[in-house]
């Protein structure tokens, strides 16, 4: 039987917490269809410059790479928001990527019907809203040099290759197959050179992919589509800044940040991790959602190990706690019973072991 080793980097804030239920999840999953997971904890961000005065210390960057898939909380820490760039937590996360060369982050925004009441869109806005973001992760400004300050003057650099955009394009334009064979291409192609690249050869990759269908639009636009008429989206395809703002902006349709999972995928082990941050504030009070953090499993499952009967196992149960009424505080609404985040996790865990345990009886 083979082993998955998996790299746990749970990181800051509520990291550790939601993370400690998603190991919990995946070792269930472990349990029902007989699958062995080594897991191997490691430090990252300010956990990381706690440990070794390095976001990313040498014992991760090793481990990392040796893994088959890397399961990330979140980083960021209040206490290093003046620290030295080489310290701050998300250089870490930038280092992690750019190590591991994910070039394309996946975001799947898709609404669960038991929870149309949490968004602030009205009902008729969200019917039918199953969107996928695919963002370019290890290119643009995030990466570009020179970049850095002198006095008044500050700067940071935007670049791309066509390279880069031919590749991850073609990820979009494929995962856009099984679906509804509709590409959105954001850019900002009337002001930015680099936009112009990214349509002109967005475009030419397109021409490999006529069962589907592409359209461009300006990110302005693109932002106000999400809000107005998102069930019209498919497939997002996005650099790496206008894709981070944008891809958080569709938490607001499924509810809240707390729910969506991300899957950061190259050549080599992929990097999964719920889209929120470390939310400080929440750490160390049992509050925060663990479902993005759950749900994040599910996608390593697929994505990562390309497991898709485990990866369905913690899909379906995430969506039966949901229709069950298990809600954290971010999902609750007047007269709801809230439970926390372990209570959360237990009941992921019963509902993934379920079926095995109905076939003992």
């Amino acid at each position: 039987m083979k082993t998955y080793r998996i790299a746990v980097l749970s990181g800051d804030g509520i990291g550790p917490e939601v993370i400690a239920q998603a190991v919990r999840v995946l070792e269930a999953v472990g349990e029902r269809f007989a699958i062995r997971f080594a897991l191997d904890a490691l430090p990252v961000g300010a956990a990381g410059v706690r440990a070794a005065n390095n976001p990313l210390p040498p014992e991760t960057r090793v481990a990392v790479t040796r893994s088959d898939a890397v399961l990330l909380g979140a980083v960021g820490d209040p206490s290093l928001d003046t620290a030295p760039r080489e310290l701050k937590p998300e250089t870490g996360l930038l280092a992690l990527r750019k190590l591991l060369n994910v070039y394309a982050n996946l975001r799947p925004v898709a609404l669960h019907p038991a929870l149309a009441a949490c968004s602030p869109l009205k009902p008729n806005r969200l019917r039918g809203v199953d969107l996928l973001v695919v963002r370019e992760l290890t290119g643009g400004l995030y990466y570009g040099e020179p970049r850095g300050r002198n006095g008044t003057r500050a700067v940071n650099t935007l670049t791309y290759t066509t390279a880069e955009i031919e590749r991850i394009a073609r990820v979009a334009f494929e995962a856009a197959r099984p679906r509804r064979r509709l590409v959105t291409s954001v850019d900002k192609a009337n002001v930015l050179e680099v936009s112009q690249l990214w349509r002109e050869t967005v475009t030419a990759v397109a021409r490999a992919f006529p069962d589907v269908r592409l359209e461009h639009s300006y990110v302005d636009t693109a932002a106000m589509r999400l809000v107005s008429d998102p069930a019209s989206l498919d497939v997002v395809l996005t650099e790496n800044m206008f894709g981070d703002i944008l891809s958080d902006e569709a938490a607001v349709l499924a509810g809240s940040l707390g729910l969506l999972p991300s899957a950061s995928l190259g050549d080599g082990p992929g990097l999964f991790e719920p889209v929120h941050g470390s939310a400080p504030p929440l750490a160390g009070r049992d509050v925060a959602n663990p479902l993005g953090a759950i749900a994040t499993v599910g996608l390593l499952l697929r994505h990562g190990l390309h497991l898709p009967e485990a990866a369905d196992a913690v899909d379906q149960a995430v969506a039966a706690a949901l229709e069950a009424g298990a809600r954290t505080e971010d999902i609750a609404h007047a007269g709801e019973q809230i439970i926390g985040t372990k209570e959360m996790g237990a009941r992921i865990v019963e509902l993934v072991l379920a079926e095995a345990l109905e076939g003992l009886s």
